[in-house]
């Protein structure tokens, strides 16, 4: 399998090659040159994880992308992510029931209570693994909305050969959230609070990203979702999702996501391309709702900063959804040229691109099974309280839009069932919980007190050379090394 980047550049990598360089040296994302299909082998894979279970199911997915690892040092690999020591269940992602016909895929059992651990548990066991084998050493550089830059850390601490510079908006996440990444004091972990939002983090990195001497010279890579491993990980829990709601495989499911940067959603365009039996993608923004707009106007237009909102589910507070290239460039019929055009041209002179007239945006649906809506505070406010009311279960804001438009899109009587997708637990936005339900949610004991623990990070404005120049510092300081 080798891959290529969606915006042109002539050659053809390897897993492992595009595992550690992230974004293409044309600023592209890779995917594979093609999707591999299992529609015939969809029996065989609900075999493998009925009796072998969801290690055993992320190897076989993985297997079919990835052929410079030996296979038994992949399911070693995969062995060593997916255990119920670490996330906390022998099914991994179980799914629970809600009203008739719509579920919730549980995703936050990992070591930071957000579906990112689902990815980034494999990431460092990759990373360190081919980074061993080549006797190498890699500077992630990421950046995070809330939940990616925890998962990230807490996968990548004490592991050798590796530092992670990850970059978070200043005074924008939650409390917690804040909590779980700076108390983290391991030498190879550095935060820095950017003074922005979320879209600007991510300029910084795919500025830094594309300035290719600076990348190579200090061997930069990353963690975010335009990294293809981190979002082949998270197709597994699709076929996850799929396989305890159906007992037939001709029966489809559809899924509904809370969807800011899409990666998440990207994952299930994918397995639907695979020829999962996915009817619909259902995509839930809060009120930065750019995706929404597109997936009902053909229009992309992203905002500034200034015009990001600030709301009760910061970590879809994005208006930059950087996957939503990889699914253009297959939306365009893999036209790399077309979408250089969109992307390099059209997107920054105009601040946005229109494709309510192309013809393959009208088939859109058709062929890719998008659709969307959106939530506001008081709609999560008021699904909070129904879900505990009518379930007892405590979900958090995120999940809570995702159920929202879940809800809009699914009709009880329909015989394909709706998996929403949770996004973390609920203690990590207490303060909206508090607030929908009167009392503070439940917490998991081993993060009693961590508001209270030390912290160490750093405030830096908006400046590509500002976080260049803290990246050559640390580098260069002997004690810095991991």
């Amino acid at each position: 399998m080798l891959y290529l980047s969606t915006r042109g550049h002539p050659d053809r990598k390897h897993f492992c090659d595009i595992l550690l360089e992230g974004l293409a040296p044309d600023g592209g994302l890779y995917l594979p040159e093609h999707y591999p299909q299992v529609g015939d082998q969809l029996a065989r894979l609900r075999q493998v994880w009925n009796t072998q279970g969801y290690a055993a199911l992320a190897h076989e997915i993985l297997s079919l992308y990835i052929d410079d690892i030996p296979a038994d040092d992949l399911r070693r690999i995969a062995e060593k992510t997916y255990t119920a020591e670490v996330f906390g269940t022998e099914a991994i992602t179980p799914v629970r029931p809600l009203e008739a016909g719509l579920w919730v895929e549980g995703l936050s059992n990992g070591p930071t209570l957000a579906f990112k651990d689902m990815a980034m548990q494999l990431l460092g066991n990759l990373f360190e693994y081919e980074l061993g084998r080549r006797g190498a050493e890699l500077n992630i550089l990421g950046a995070t909305s809330g939940d990616t830059g925890s998962a990230a850390e807490y996968a990548m601490r004490g592991k050798r050969g590796v530092r992670v510079f990850m970059l978070s908006p200043h005074g924008r996440m939650s409390t917690f959230q804040q909590a779980q990444m700076f108390s983290l004091l391991d030498a190879n972990i550095h935060n820095i609070a950017i003074e922005g939002v979320f879209d600007d983090c991510q300029d910084i990195v795919k500025a830094v990203s594309n300035d290719l001497a600076f990348k190579q010279q200090y061997r930069i890579g990353t963690v975010n979702s335009i990294n293809w491993a981190r979002l082949l990980a998270q197709v597994i829990y699709y076929f996850a999702g799929y396989f305890q709601v159906t007992q037939q495989d001709s029966e489809s499911v559809s899924f509904t996501v809370p969807s800011g940067n899409f990666g998440n959603i990207c994952a299930g365009h994918v397995a639907r391309q695979m020829g999962l039996p996915i009817a619909q993608l259902v995509v839930a923004t809060n009120e930065n709702d750019v995706l929404d707009e597109f997936f009902k106007t053909g229009i992309y237009r992203p905002r500034s900063s200034a015009d990001t909102l600030e709301t009760s589910s910061p970590s879809m507070d994005i208006s930059k959804a950087s996957n939503f290239e990889r699914f253009v460039f297959d939306l365009l019929g893999r036209d790399a040229a077309a979408l250089k055009t969109l992307f390099a041209d059209t997107l920054p002179r105009q601040g946005f691109f229109d494709l309510s007239a192309d013809a393959r945006f009208q088939q859109a649906r058709q062929q890719f099974g998008f659709v969307s809506g959106k939530s506001t505070h008081a709609d999560r406010l008021a699904t909070i309280r129904s879900v505990w009311q009518q379930f007892q279960q405590e979900i958090d804001t995120h999940t809570a839009d995702g159920v929202k438009v879940a809800r809009e899109h699914h009709d009880a009587a329909s015989p394909v069932p709706m998996i929403v997708l949770e996004t973390a637990l609920a203690v990590k936005f207490s303060a909206t919980i508090v607030q929908a339900l009167g009392h503070e949610p439940s917490r998991p004991a081993q993060f009693n007190g961590i508001e209270q623990l030390p912290r160490r990070v750093q405030v830096l404005p908006a400046s590509v050379q500002q976080v260049q120049q803290l990246i050559v510092q640390t580098v260069a300081t002997p004690a810095a090394a991991s």
